[in-house]
């Protein structure tokens, strides 16, 4: 074997072996949103929509090291607002915790201890289903944010958008998954 070919041949074994001692990738998924489809559960049952207004089932894993908390949201970006809609923020969520059950958002005790639902786009803390215009297909995307810090330093009251701001700036990786809807 010729010099180039071995350097070649022992450039391509360590890049193989680097490559094999990344982490794998934080990844999120829902068996609610697995058909690509908001189940019928998770509309709401208001304002024309006739859903339970269940929070989906929310599982994540291969979170990075260093990962201290969590925080899931669901947003509908189409919302006709201007500024989308947050149907669900939960904050504080311990690193040890891979999984929200369904139904979680209108019940506190199915969380893990020292989680905080802030309020929505609704108004008050937990869970608001779906329910797009008559017509329109929204894009409502779950989103699991790993962070380097245990607890976000917000009010129990606070918004979306300040949850947003204080979760980002301690992000260390995130991981989403979408369905539409559609009524």
């Amino acid at each position: 074997m010729n010099k180039r070919l071995k350097t070649a041949a022992g450039f391509l074994a360590v890049s193989v072996s680097a490559s094999a001692a990344f982490a794998a990738e934080f990844t999120a998924e829902s068996k609610d949103f697995a058909s690509g489809k908001v189940a019928q559960a998770q509309f709401a049952g208001i304002m024309g929509c006739t859903g339970k207004n269940v929070s989906p089932d929310i599982s994540w894993s291969n979170a990075p090291e260093g990962t201290k908390s969590f925080v899931v949201t669901i947003y509908d970006k189409d919302a006709p607002t201007g500024s989308g809609w947050w149907h669900w923020v939960v904050a504080n969520i311990p690193a040890s915790t891979t999984s929200l059950p369904a139904g979680a958002g209108t019940d506190a005790s199915q969380l893990p201890k020292g989680a905080l639902m802030t309020p929505t786009d609704f108004g008050a803390p937990g869970y608001g289903g779906a329910c797009p215009p008559e017509g329109t297909e929204h894009d409502y995307t779950i989103t699991v944010k790993a962070l380097s810090i245990d607890k976000l330093p917000v009010p129990d009251t606070a918004t979306p958008a300040l949850i947003g701001f204080v979760s980002n700036m301690n992000t260390l990786a995130v991981a989403t998954v979408s369905a539409k809807g559609s009524r």
